[in-house]
């Protein structure tokens, strides 16, 4: 492939990738959430009948900067030997509507089942240790006391607010 070709196809790429990143980019910075709708229209006109509607909300999860080490006196190790690692994203959104036939007339409702995106901000278990060793003692020459070995996991942590709607309404 020549140079020029190259350079041509690279620059399309890069203006590809701008378009959908441009067209992404409101959507996703609102809710943390790319809404990905369910194609059921063709069902719908081949079969000839109205079909549910189902849009889910799919999360984007983002990883942040784990805490680094705190020395703490009177310890050989940091007191979190393997931080927590803060993570920031959504709960799954999903928004459903359906028909249901009107057992009376003759017309059709429908009945909807909305559950919004919310926020979600985890941090994962982490682990604390300590040597079963003491710092070195100024009493003994600098030679370290035997204590016992110490081990803890740090639990996870999980913050959200979930709601639902649920909806009823006229037809289409």
């Amino acid at each position: 492939m020549k140079p020029t070709t190259r350079a041509t196809l690279a620059a399309v790429i890069t203006g590809v990738t701008a378009a959908v990143g441009a067209a992404a980019t409101p959507a996703v910075a609102a809710t943390g959430t790319i809404p990905v709708p369910v194609p059921l229209d063709g069902v719908s006109r081949s079969l000839g009948v109205e079909m549910p509607q189902a849009v889910l909300d799919v999360p984007l999860l983002t990883p942040g900067v784990p805490e680094g080490p705190r020395f703490v006196s009177g310890r050989l190790m940091p007191e979190r030997t393997v931080p927590q690692v803060p993570i920031r994203g959504a709960l799954p959104g999903v928004n459903l509507r359906t028909p249901v036939p009107h057992l009376i007339g003759g017309g059709a409702d429908h009945i909807g089942v909305g559950t919004p995106a919310s926020a979600l901000r985890t941090l994962t278990p982490g682990l604390a240790l300590d040597a079963p060793l003491t710092p070195p003692n100024p009493g003994r020459a600098g030679l370290p006391d035997l204590k016992m070995p110490q081990a803890a996991v740090i639990g996870p942590v999980l913050q959200t607010v979930a709601g639902a709607d649920l909806s009823t309404g006229p037809g289409r």
